[in-house]
């Protein structure tokens, strides 16, 4: 019985549907930030440039590397091989395109996290996507429902 429910569920989920609103919203943000895969080249040489004086919690590059450990990890490594196996070697072009486009998706999400982020009772930078719903759209439940479902969701990752 839960395994027809979460077929179903499945089957409703990950469809064609899904593609055409990950790329049309990648389409949306690179269109609506100006290009910003442009500035690639610039932002990762801000990124590994020293500035002891900057203020914040961590460095440019500890920022980029804590970005890129969120966004890149088991399932990325897994989904490219499953992903040549069921649709050959013409999925790479398609993984390329959509990564490059996908930049002005995780640039806004950071742009969001970063200008609504808080400052704790210790002086420590708070910020994600509950932070965002919540200050953002004005929607505390918002927050803390994605943070119910992401904690259920760490329960069946990376096993």
């Amino acid at each position: 019985m839960i395994d027809s429910l979460l077929s179903r569920f499945a089957s409703l989920v990950w469809g064609p549907w899904l593609v055409a609103l990950l790329f049309g919203t990648h389409l949306f943000l690179t269109w609506r930030t100006g290009f910003i895969q442009r500035h690639l080249g610039t932002a990762l040489r801000l990124s590994v440039a020293k500035d002891p004086g900057a203020p914040g919690d961590i460095s440019q590059f500890g920022a980029l590397m804590t970005a890129l450990a969120a966004t890149i990890g088991t399932g990325n490594i897994y989904g490219v091989a499953g992903a040549v196996m069921l649709g050959g070697p013409g999925a790479v072009f398609w993984m390329w395109l959509t990564g490059v486009f996908g930049i002005a998706t995780k640039y806004s999400e950071a742009l969001l996290a970063v200008k609504y982020r808080v400052t704790n009772s210790r002086g420590e930078m708070s910020g994600g996507p509950m932070f965002v719903l919540e200050r953002a759209l004005n929607a505390r439940w918002a927050g803390i429902l994605f943070a119910v479902f992401t904690a259920l969701a760490a329960f069946g990752i990376g096993n």
